[in-house]
């Protein structure tokens, strides 16, 4: 079955997004922006996880509740800038599993580069998020839904705060069972291939370093 492609369009997200994007927000500002939209995010690529009926003992009678049916969770972020997305998923889901893809950009070629991947244990038990706040080549996303296969998960989603098309045209050929979640889908990629308009380099906004 071939995965979806979501762009999100509530209005907490385009809110956010519109301050993540300016030159202007600081370091501390932007950080908890990318945390704050992955949250939201988060929320809502999850719901469709199933449930099932609960019994619970309230203080004036019995609730008829749901709970999730079981399904065990983990949150992947590419390296380094995935990393800004993470508290705010574990903010919604604090039982889920971290594991961790390191990759970066050769900067003449534009391919990825990988350099570490260290996932959960049971990862076969688990639907995989994986994280990362741009989808612009597609290259590196491509290699990270590649490594997790290998590791044979329940499912893998995608999700990114912005995408270009050609990120989305990659993976989605290269993934097709795995769905996509951007909070803003931008023009295209120019010559260096950064996402226009974009919002720079989501690491070193997040952390400081440029």
């Amino acid at each position: 079955m071939d995965g979806k492609i979501i762009v999100m369009d509530h209005p907490l997200i385009q809110h956010k997004l519109s301050l993540l994007r300016d030159e202007a927000t600081n370091v501390k500002n932007f950080r908890e922006l990318v945390s704050e939209i992955a949250m939201l995010m988060v929320y809502d690529a999850t719901r469709d996880l199933p449930l099932s009926d609960k019994k619970v003992k309230t203080p004036c009678g019995i609730a008829d509740c749901k709970q999730l049916a079981g399904r065990k969770l983990a949150f992947v972020p590419i390296l380094r800038a995935g990393l800004g997305m993470v508290d705010g998923a574990l903010s919604l889901v604090p039982a889920a599993r971290i594991g961790h893809i390191g990759l970066y950009r050769d900067e003449t070629t534009l391919t990825p580069v990988e350099y570490y991947c260290k996932l959960p244990k049971d990862i076969e038990e688990r639907d995989v998020f994986i994280l990362d706040p741009m989808l612009a080549t597609g290259g590196s996303a491509v290699d990270a839904v590649t490594q997790i296969k290998l590791r044979n998960p329940r499912s893998i989603t995608f999700l990114c705060i912005i995408a270009a098309p050609e990120g989305i045209e990659a993976l989605h050929n290269s993934h097709p069972d795995v769905d996509i979640f951007c909070a803003g889908k931008d023009k295209c990629l120019n010559e260096n291939g950064y996402i226009v308009p974009g919002l720079g380099d989501a690491g070193d906004r997040i952390f400081g370093t440029k």
